[in-house]
Formats: structure tokens, sequence, C-alpha cells
């Protein structure tokens, strides 16, 4: 065997021996079914490409955890409520990426594993489609709003800002966790009285731990499915994008 031929083997299993860089598929916008492995299972979320994306500039990313009617293993479902309705509704508001996993059945939680599961799904994206580290946002409804809580008390530092729907968390967490980061709760004042009155609470606890970036929503005569109208709101994506992470 010549030298140029050992040459070009020795050259080929050096670059098979090098991860490739996470792209993003080329000229593919939409919404898009991806899948990744965490402890060794095979975990289905979606993005959502604006049609006018470009990775010569960095973008702003969403995460969205769904509630536990949506948890399952399609990998769709999960896309079809809340910020993706709005993404389909009112695409024009909402110049960014998002990143919608979906939970494992019953009686799986954003919590754990699953937690795990949305940053990794985060994280690539994030790599993939040049996501904006400074301009992360976290929301969530239901039990996903709780996800939300339970993720932003966690890492406070990786997201710009934490808009949670009737979901419930720690509160002592909340309030020191993330007093400086902006935060918007949301609940209707029909829901589950346990679920308006934490809402309330969590917005007094942010208020008394000195939060000047806290936003309460309380739709009147609304039940728990607030998300329908608030996700529909304007002014959301106006507040949202505005905010940056604070180094």
């Amino acid at each position: 065997m010549n030298r140029r031929i050992l040459l070009w083997i020795a050259a080929a299993a050096l670059l098979s021996a090098v991860p490739a860089r996470a792209q993003a598929p080329a000229g593919v916008t939409g919404f898009i079914n991806r899948e990744i492995t965490v402890d060794g299972a095979a975990q289905r979320y979606v993005v959502y490409v604006p049609l006018n994306y470009s990775a010569d500039r960095k973008w702003p990313v969403i995460l969205f955890l769904h509630g536990a009617g949506e948890r399952g293993a399609d990998g769709i479902i999960q896309s079809e409520v809340g910020i993706g309705t709005a993404l389909r509704r009112y695409s024009s508001r909402f110049p960014a990426i998002a990143v919608m996993p979906q939970c494992a059945p019953n009686p799986a939680r954003w919590d754990g594993a699953m937690a795990e599961f949305a940053l990794k799904a985060l994280d690539r994206t994030i790599s993939e489609y040049n996501g904006d580290p400074d301009r992360v946002y976290l929301t969530g409804l239901s039990m996903g709003g709780a996800g939300s809580w339970y993720l932003g008390t966690r890492h406070p530092d990786k997201f710009a800002a934490v808009v949670s729907l009737c979901g419930r968390g720690d509160l002592p967490a909340i309030s020191e966790k993330l007093k400086n980061v902006p935060v918007w709760i949301v609940v209707g004042d029909q829901d589950q009285p346990q679920t308006v009155q934490f809402a309330r609470q969590a917005h007094e606890a942010l208020k008394s731990a000195g939060s000047i970036l806290v936003k309460y929503t309380e739709y009147p005569g609304v039940p728990h499915n607030c998300w329908d109208k608030f996700y529909a709101e304007k002014e959301l994506a106006d507040w949202l994008f505005a905010q940056k992470r604070s180094r």
C-alpha cells in the first residue's frame, strides 16, 4: 500500500474520532420533530424555527414546558398547546427559536430525568441554531408552570425571564433564587383555590424579597385554562423579548 493511501486512511480515522459540530438542518423552518437520548432512552421534542431564520445572527430561544394532558411519547401533542398555538397564530410576534420537549407519561413530571431532558434539548438547540445565551426564556403551563418554577429556581443564571402559568412550586426557593430574574406569574381567579393562593403568595414573596422585576396577571372569571388567553396577549412577546440576562 503506497504512502499516500496510508496517509488518507490515517486522516479519515482521525476525523471520524472528532464529534461533528452541531448544526441546524439547512433551510428547514417551522415545527421540526427532534429526538435526543437521555440516560439511554430516546426522548422526543419539537423545535420551532421562524420562516426568516438565518444562522448569520443570534436568536432568542424559548423553552416551553407543557401540562399533564400532553404527556406521552408521540413527540407532537405538546406543540399544539400554549406557546405552540401562539406561534402558529401570531408568528410575527415571536422572532425566536422555541424548544418544546414532551414529558414522559404518568407519573413523570418536570423534575429529575425530565428536567435533565428539557435542559439537554434546550442546550442542543442553542448550539444548533445559534441561540443567544443571554436571551433564553422559560415558560410553562399547569404541570409545566410547576416545572418552570423547578428549573428556574435551580438554574436562575440560565434564563433571562421566567413565565409561570397556573403552577405551584417551592415558595422559599422562588423568593430567594428568582428575586433578581424577571418573572411573570399568571393565573385565573376561578382556578383551584390552592393554585390561586399560591400565585398570590409567590407574587408577594418576590416583592417582599426585593424584586422589582415581577409581574402578576390574575384573570377574572377564568378557570384553570388561562394559557389560551395569556399566550395570545401581544404584551407577552413585547415584554419577553425586552428581557436580557444580566451578567
